[in-house]
């Protein structure tokens, strides 16, 4: 079999197979580049927190708080204006006052629905509250619960706040989730959605590869030879 005819069934063949998901690579990859990065994250959505400041002396001593909680770390965060110590436990984490040491009352419906608002950048009001037991695939990889707050705008904007301070762990849109639907159908990780190196993926990317090469290929008999005459070789 010619070689001409071997290039032209590898080529008919493969872009049976491989042909839409060159498509789908095209169409996904035009969406993540026409839609700026900054807003696929949420930027545009959260207000720039102010910057407190307090007088260390006024702070409660850390080391002692993490000692006498057995805590692995600790940090320093700031909840409405109020500092806040945050404490990881081995029965996970648990927040304090940054001046006295004493528990924090964790935010109930009512203080996520106005530290939400007060996050926001937008003036519509908040949809829906609630307190979430089961983390949604948007936010793999949290761990629950968290309250999730909506917005009531065509992008739904969606907040997501840790129950023990009220701070913002993660923001969603529509953008992002159509982002991450086109991600999933570029990197061809239908499961997970991170996986860059998967063997569907490589596949399918030699796949193109000998797709185009096989068409390169045709090229050279896809135009007719011209035929030296006997004449004009003397």
């Amino acid at each position: 079999m010619r070689t001409s005819v071997i290039a032209r069934k590898t080529h008919k063949w493969l872009g049976l197979f491989i042909g839409l998901q060159v498509v789908l690579w095209s169409l996904s990859g035009v969406y993540m580049t026409v839609v700026h990065i900054d807003t696929i994250h949420g930027d545009h959505l959260v207000r720039e927190a102010p910057k407190p400041t307090i007088d260390a002396a006024s702070l409660s001593d850390p080391l002692a708080l993490a000692a006498r909680e057995r805590a692995s770390s600790i940090r320093l965060a700031w909840v409405g204006g109020q500092p806040i110590y945050v404490v990881t436990e081995p029965s996970g984490e648990r927040a304090y006052s940054a001046t006295s040491a004493a528990p924090f009352a964790p935010p109930d419906e009512p203080a996520i629905r106005a530290l939400a608002a007060s996050h926001y950048t937008g003036r519509e009001p908040i949809a829906s509250a609630e307190l979430i037991t089961a983390v949604p695939a948007e936010i793999r990889g949290r761990n629950p619960p968290l309250w999730r707050v909506e917005f009531d705008h065509w992008n739904r904007p969606t907040f997501y706040l840790s129950p023990v301070t009220g701070e913002i762990v993660s923001r969603r849109h529509e953008l992002w989730r159509v982002f991450d639907f086109v991600w999933m159908l570029h990197i061809m990780d239908y499961d997970e959605r991170e996986n860059v190196n998967n063997t569907l993926l490589r596949v399918f990317t030699w796949g193109a590869v000998l797709m185009a090469t096989s068409g390169i290929w045709l090229l050279f008999h896809a135009f007719p030879k011209r035929k030296i005459r006997r004449g004009e070789a003397r």
